[in-house]
């Protein structure tokens, strides 16, 4: 593009011409420029080994706060630092993602003033600051040792841990939740997993169950019976009872039954009441039985098809008012047998000792 001056309008005027050229800035150029400073190289050679406060950064360099918070702003304009509030304080970190331009610019840089003397005593004053770090965590830690589980229940919950824990299931996995209940085991798994099905005889408690996972779309509800589970042979990874063998009359059929449901080595995940004396939960509660003895269940699981066997009694809640419980695994193997020994009476049986 020619661009015209105007000159003058008389007849000794003259018009006079140039070219109009508009150049774009190499994205390097702007990069030379942000490092083109000994105070800015020496923010990024300590905010790349670890993010830090403006007053931790006046620390490390030495220099007031305006000089720092004046450089960290042209880092920043320039793409070199990202920035993220932390309450009152802003916390800076070399930034991620810089372009190919800029990363070969800054190993060379590095390495020209890496080894100067400001950088070495740089580090050694980051590196104190990391240490006071870690000092105000430990005196925290040592001031709130016993009150940490009330302190930690208030900011994130009672049972985060064991919410956690759930991850280590694998997410292909198709999981039974087998007497579901009010389905508050279904839809604490079902973000972990790729389905659960929920079965009880309950046709309200599944109404419940469904409320509660309305917007879960990996979970299916089912009514039936343990001891016929309306489920395909081998179609599940993971069975879980949680506190609903006791319920359950003939807990032999019931527990071939979830062997039938299971891939070969798929795995059984109960838990139940220890022995107790408990009589008025028959009548109250409709328990048909007080409790499982180790000797008793085991013999049950290796009937119904299980191996591996794993038992473990629970830390008794002091604010239970309940029976002790347990926890047990047991490993799906072979093909689910055909029972044909005579399976457990109806009649509920007293508890025997573990």
């Amino acid at each position: 593009m020619i661009a015209v001056r105007p000159g003058l309008t008389s007849a000794g005027s003259q018009l006079s011409y140039y070219p109009d050229i508009r150049m774009s800035t190499p994205p390097v150029l702007g990069h030379l420029s942000a490092l083109a400073d000994a105070t800015r190289c020496r923010l990024l050679l300590a905010l790349e080994r670890q993010e830090c406060t403006v007053s931790e950064l006046c620390q490390v360099l030495r220099l007031p706060q305006s000089t720092v918070s004046r450089h960290l702003k042209t880092l920043a304009d320039e793409g070199w630092v990202a920035v993220r509030a932390d309450g009152a304080s802003n916390i800076y970190s070399m930034r991620d993602g810089l372009d190919e331009a800029a990363r070969r610019l800054w190993r060379v840089v590095r390495e020209s003033i890496a080894d100067s003397p400001d950088a070495r005593t740089d580090a050694e004053r980051l590196r104190a600051v990391i240490a006071a770090r870690r000092a105000r965590s430990e005196a925290f830690f040592a001031g709130q040792a016993t009150e940490w589980e009330s302190l930690r229940a208030q900011l994130f919950g009672a049972r985060t841990d064991l919410q956690a824990m759930l991850a280590l299931a694998d997410p292909s996995w198709t999981v039974g939740d087998l007497g579901c209940g009010t389905g508050a085991l279904a839809t604490h798994l079902a973000p972990f997993v790729a389905h659960v099905i929920g079965v009880d005889a309950s046709r309200e408690m599944l109404t419940a169950a469904r409320a509660r996972a309305h917007d879960l779309r990996n979970i299916t509800f089912k009514r039936g019976d343990l001891e016929a589970l309306p489920l395909e042979d081998a179609s599940l990874d993971l069975a879980t009872m949680l506190l609903v063998l006791h319920h359950v009359a003939e807990p032999v059929a019931a527990l071939t039954e979830v062997r039938r449901v299971l891939r070969p080595g798929g795995r059984l995940l109960l838990v139940d009441m220890q022995p107790h004396a408990h009589e008025e939960y028959r009548h109250d509660m409709g328990h048909a039985w007080l409790g499982f003895g180790d000797a008793q269940l085991a013999e049950w699981l290796t009937d119904a098809g299980f191996d591996a066997l794993h038992r473990i009694a629970l830390p008794v809640d002091p604010q239970a008012r309940g029976p002790a419980l347990f926890t047990l695994t047991a490993r799906a193997v072979g093909t689910a047998p055909i029972v044909t020994r005579r399976r457990a009476p109806h009649r509920p049986l007293k508890a025997v000792p573990a």
